[in-house]
């Protein structure tokens, strides 16, 4: 852009935020410093030229306002109004907290990055309030309920929290769901278990039955993402759960390439405006399936890890086609989302023995596909 176009701009907003009105020749004094090309920094005083302080009140809303209707005006990308997300991202103080008690060299993982992970990994395994309570503390998550102030007995929320985050004080640093992120409040959790199963799978029973169980379920699994449709919320939000499940079982909380393109899609199928989906026939499956993923872990060492390939690169052609409606429905934001997610998928691998597993499979079947090339055929008589 411009830099005429740029001072027209950085004027809309001052204006727009009162500090400068358009006709007002005695407005504040301000400055807009442009040293990049994709945007600029605008600085003001508070004291006009008629030596009255100047008070803005409600900037950052009236700012966000104008800049949308900048970008509608310029043809520019248009982004999501803050907090319209599916997820409540961390602050700059818990990034640098996050940053200055990780040891050197290490990942970097905020709390609440790693309590959303793990709350909406034990979601998409619960079947009822009171197995999610369950298994969260299972986790190692601290949890705390609250109650109705009317009616004592009835909880209305919860919250969650690690062991060793705390604040200055000693007090541990506690997020409600609705802090995580939008969908992860318990009246929204309770709608996604309304009409599920009433008992868990047998996890004795899945794993008993052998390491023909995990492939099938991975199998299973990809077969019905393929006959899932990216128009039904419900389809999106339920492979987003399977997903979460998938990246847990290989990845762990520690998180990785698969957690990463699992957190993408997680935005790109929820949206903090749109209702609970309703799970239907076709969805439900995708849910049990996430359930026994989570169950049954990861495949070994010893066994077919193409199985898991598959599912990810069905969820990735899934992913590519909730971006194009997301764009139909011009939730740019969740489209980008959702194209990043097809992009990690389309080229993540297991990592370790299992990564050097499946290079050794797949030399094996080019081998001998060669010397079936290479083999002349029968006779014909």
């Amino acid at each position: 852009m411009t830099d005429e176009q740029w001072a027209h701009i950085a004027g809309e907003v001052m204006a727009a935020v009162g500090l400068a009105p358009h006709g007002d020749g005695r407005a504040v004094r301000w400055v807009a410093v442009r040293h990049n090309d994709d945007h600029v920094h605008l600085v003001a005083t508070l004291v006009r030229q008629d030596r009255r302080t100047s008070w803005p009140w409600q900037d950052k809303r009236k700012a966000q306002a104008a800049c949308r209707d900048l970008e509608e005006h310029y043809g520019l990308y248009r982004v999501a109004p803050p907090g319209e997300g599916s997820r409540r991202w961390p602050g700059p103080a818990e990034l640098n907290k996050a940053a200055r008690l990780a040891p050197r060299h290490r990942r970097v993982v905020v709390p609440r990055d790693e309590l959303r992970r793990r709350v909406r990994a034990v979601a998409a395994i619960a079947v009822d309030e009171a197995d999610f309570l369950r298994r969260l503390a299972a986790t190692g998550v601290l949890v705390k309920l609250r109650h109705s102030v009317r009616h004592p007995h009835e909880v209305t929320g919860y919250a969650v929290g690690l062991d060793g985050h705390t604040t200055a004080s000693g007090g541990t640093v506690w997020y409600g769901g609705g802090r995580l992120a939008a969908d992860l409040t318990l009246p929204r959790l309770r709608t996604r278990w309304t009409g599920e199963p009433s008992s868990p799978p047998n996890a004795a029973r899945v794993a008993a039955e052998g390491s023909a169980v995990p492939q099938d379920l991975y199998r299973r699994a990809s077969k019905y993402v393929r006959q899932a449709d990216a128009a039904a919320p419900a389809y999106a939000c339920a492979i987003s759960d399977l997903m979460s499940s998938t990246a847990d079982a290989w990845e762990g909380t520690s998180g990785g390439p698969l957690t990463e393109a699992a957190d993408a899609l997680e935005r790109a199928a929820r949206g903090r405006d749109e209702p609970a989906p309703v799970l239907g026939s076709g969805a439900r499956p995708l849910r049990a399936m996430g359930r026994l993923i989570a169950l049954a872990g990861r495949l070994s060492r010893n066994q077919d890890i193409e199985v898991a390939l598959s599912l990810i690169y069905t969820v990735a052609a899934f992913a590519e086609n909730l971006a194009t409606l997301r764009e139909a429905q011009g939730r740019l934001h969740q489209a980008q989302a959702a194209r990043e997610a097809a992009a990690k998928l389309s080229v993540w691998t297991p990592s370790g023995t299992a990564a050097n597993h499946l290079a050794g499979t797949a030399a094996v079947r080019e081998s001998t596909l060669m010397s079936r090339v290479d083999r002349p055929g029968p006779r014909r008589r």
